[in-house]
């Protein structure tokens, strides 16, 4: 693969990534969940991980990490969302 077909993929991997951290401090910090989806959060972490077995299956570590990570704070929004207001969809 081009170096910049890999530029390109890591700085998508890297925004996605991000994008999740101010949500996940927010909710983290607030524990308001009211305006949460449980359910679109469940797809995402569904999504991510199906997307990080598959970086593992084709050793492709800018996927692996982004997703990872964008695993762990998906995962902790939704944490927060169950521990709050239960498992209501």
């Amino acid at each position: 693969m081009s170096l910049v077909a890999e530029l390109v993929g890591s700085a998508a991997a890297a925004i996605g990534t991000i994008c999740w951290l101010p949500q996940t401090v927010k909710t983290l910090r607030s524990r308001e969940t009211t305006g949460i989806s449980l359910t679109t959060n469940l797809l995402i972490v569904a999504t991510v991980t199906l997307w990080t077995i598959y970086g593992l299956m084709i050793m492709s570590w800018p996927i692996i990490a982004a997703n990872f990570v964008t695993l762990c704070l998906v995962g902790a929004i939704v944490y927060v969302k169950v521990s709050v207001d239960g498992w209501r969809f």
